[in-house]
């Protein structure tokens, strides 16, 4: 016998998602709302001149401008700009969607494993074969990408990148607007200052 209410559920309509930002890490975030498969992509805001363009066969429809307009209508944004030298980006689009009182997704690839005793906060996404150990806390509009460790009881402010491959270790406390580079190790139960900058491949052993 058929189970009517399964089959209503997976029926439904998934809710629609924009993403801010067309470069490379939106590739990567594209990937990864597709494999977690509870958003439908609706299209991209960038720069006018990308209007039209696609990205992986998603079309850029709009622009930072039509944010407000855009939130009225329902839709679900993810800020999908990189973060490297600074956050100020991230930041700046988070404040505009703030603003709009848009509903920000936390997209989570069906590849990594978030304990269910993590938290996480609103606008971030954690990315493919990413783990996050139990009793970690992370903040709004942070990367947890490609292969990062979180490990338990470290804490991750909002505003934070913790890049490919780079170990977080028990206890720490990464502040707001850090950068953690790539294949990085940090000590246990050390803190960063805030808008850090770890170096790719480091041994982080906190600030003297």
């Amino acid at each position: 016998m058929k189970d009517l209410a399964k089959d209503t559920q997976s029926s439904a309509p998934k809710p629609k998602i924009l993403l801010l930002g067309g470069g490379g890490h939106c590739r990567s975030c594209i990937d990864v709302i597709e494999q977690e498969g509870r958003y439908e992509i609706a299209g991209i805001l960038d720069t006018k001149e990308m209007i039209g363009e696609k990205i992986l066969g998603y079309s850029c429809i709009g622009t930072d401008d039509d944010i407000g307009t855009l939130a009225k209508e329902g839709y679900h944004f993810l800020i999908t700009v990189g973060q490297i030298k600074t956050p100020s980006v991230r930041k700046k689009l988070f404040a505009l969607l703030e603003k709009s009182h848009a509903s920000l997704a936390t997209v989570i690839s069906p590849r990594a494993y978030v304990s269910r005793h993590a938290t996480l906060g609103k606008g971030t996404i954690v990315m493919h074969d990413a783990l996050v150990n139990a009793a970690v806390t992370v903040g709004t509009n942070c990367i947890i990408n490609t292969k990062a460790l979180i490990e338990h009881d470290a804490t991750v402010e909002d505003f934070c990148h913790i890049s490919t491959a780079a170990v977080i270790n028990g206890g720490v406390h990464v502040k707001e607007g850090t950068f953690v580079g790539s294949n990085s190790v940090s000590r246990e139960y050390i803190a960063t200052e805030e808008n850090d900058f770890i170096k790719a491949g480091s041994l982080y052993k906190g600030r003297l």
